[in-house]
């Protein structure tokens, strides 16, 4: 599995940790930064949307091939070459001249950042002992969280005093400094079938079964095309699906799915998870700007509640997932989440800031308690020759969750407000809002009783286990 193993769990977990921080920082910056962007480019609302679904359409093509690639060709290696490539694209769209090439720029800045994502938890997988890898995972996933909560404050004041393209010059030397303590401080190399060929076939299929069903559901409220283009990519997963589990070297181990019952329901947890709470910040964000007239400045200071408490509790959760039962702590925290959720449904013109930053944080706390256990049961429950790949299929997963919450909620806010806008019909709104909240509880609510079935299936399956490490030495 591994050519070397010099560097030390803390520097590993460090160096992760500054990358992980960047990656959502500018993915949050450039969501703030959308409407400048929009200004100066003369650019719709169409294009805008095109902006960020880029950079999503790229790490769900990318991120379950780059696992597999990863483990072939080294995890260290491509995660290198993805915070290149994430770093030049920022450079790149610090200057781009038109929205065509920013729109493109960012494509190919999320491919960079998909392959960041498939590869920083299997390199702490392989870095991290066992026994203390919740710990690492806690950490990590509080730099994720602490980019968000950083990125709205210094992009609103950074695009209040300048332009938005200084956020991509000014993350540029934290960037450059990753890459440098990346060659310099992460030593060693590891692999989880090295020489082994690659699935272009599954790789392509796969690539563009996941292009058509995207678009397809993007606009699957206008039919036509776009229905039979949604059905087309339905049916080119289902024949990536067969197709994998009939090569020999496969991109997605369908077999391990099958047999292991932990990892395969883990996994759909974790999608449940993010389809059911990706849409709280977008619908909350809508209705404290639009329902209740709060600037963007103080509506940015409310929403940053949830990330906020993220950050200082995964730690907690990780050290907690080291000692208890991980599968218990993300039946937990999934069940916070969708007490939150259903509260969520109550919401309304009249509803009171206190009961809205309660919301924010109770889904803070679930939240906190679901991610570092639920990826730590994923990468103990399978062996270190499988780290890629269940790293790529969790990312592939948060990946979609995210997707099919935005899809989800365009299709309820066409149907319910057509091409009004929030301040022309709040009460449209309202109805939209507490209609996707409704379908989000359900979705959450199917999530718990998924992530049970994985506690009891890891309690009665045999875990993988690694030689236990001397930390004392």
């Amino acid at each position: 599995m591994t050519t070397q193993k010099t560097v030390s769990p803390a520097a590993a977990t460090f160096i992760v940790s500054v990358v992980q921080f960047l990656t959502p920082f500018m993915m949050s910056a450039v969501g703030v930064a959308l409407p400048a962007i929009g200004r100066e480019f003369s650019a719709g609302a169409f294009q805008l949307g095109l902006v960020e679904m880029a950079y999503i359409l790229a790490g769900g093509i990318l991120m379950l091939p780059a696992g597999r690639f990863a483990d072939i060709r080294g995890r260290k290696r491509i995660f290198s070459i993805g915070l290149c490539v994430f770093i030049l694209a920022t450079f790149c769209i610090a200057l781009a001249p038109t929205m065509e090439a920013l729109i493109l720029l960012r494509f190919v800045q999320g491919a960079g950042s998909a392959l960041i994502a498939t590869t920083s938890v299997a390199i702490i997988s392989s870095v991290v002992p066992q026994q203390v890898r919740g710990r690492a995972m806690g950490i990590v996933a509080a730099s994720v969280y602490l980019g968000l909560s950083a990125s709205p404050t210094l992009t609103g004041f950074i695009i209040q005093y300048g332009s938005w393209r200084w956020i991509f010059w000014g993350v540029l030397p934290l960037q450059l400094a990753a890459l440098w303590l990346t060659l310099t401080r992460l030593h060693g190399e590891w692999h989880g079938a090295k020489g082994a060929p690659f699935d272009w076939i599954g790789s392509i299929m796969y690539a563009g079964a996941v292009c058509m069903a995207m678009t397809g559901v993007t606009h699957l409220n206008q039919g036509g095309i776009f229905t039979l283009l949604f059905a087309a990519g339905l049916l080119g997963l289902c024949f990536f699906f067969y197709w994998e589990s009939k090569t020999e070297h496969p991109i997605l181990n369908v077999p391990l799915l099958k047999a292991n019952r932990t990892f395969s329901l883990s996994t759909l947890v974790l999608l449940a998870n993010y389809a059911s709470s990706f849409g709280v910040t977008f619908f909350f964000s809508l209705y404290l700007q639009q329902v209740k007239g709060i600037p963007p400045q103080y509506a940015g200071i409310i929403l940053v509640t949830q990330p906020v408490i993220m950050a200082i509790l995964s730690p907690i959760a990780g050290r907690l997932a080291d000692k208890i039962d991980p599968g218990k702590l993300t039946v937990f925290g999934m069940g916070l989440c969708t007490i939150a959720l259903a509260t969520c449904t109550t919401v309304n013109a009249e509803t009171t800031l206190p009961t809205l930053l309660m919301i924010l944080a109770l889904l803070g706390l679930g939240f906190s308690f679901f991610s570092t256990p639920n990826l730590t049961v994923i990468m103990t429950c399978v062996e270190p020759k499988h780290y890629g790949v269940a790293a790529s299929l969790s990312a592939t997963m948060r990946t979609l969750g995210m997707l099919t919450a935005m899809s989800a909620i365009s299709f309820i806010l066409s149907l319910f407000m057509g091409r009004q806008s929030v301040s022309q019909s709040p009460e449209a709104f309202i109805s939209a809002l507490q209609t996707g909240f409704t379908i989000f509880t359900v979705i959450s609510a199917i999530g718990v009783a998924g992530a049970f079935a994985s506690a009891r299936a890891q309690k009665y399956s045999a875990m993988y286990q690694e030689p236990q490490t001397d930390l004392t030495t």
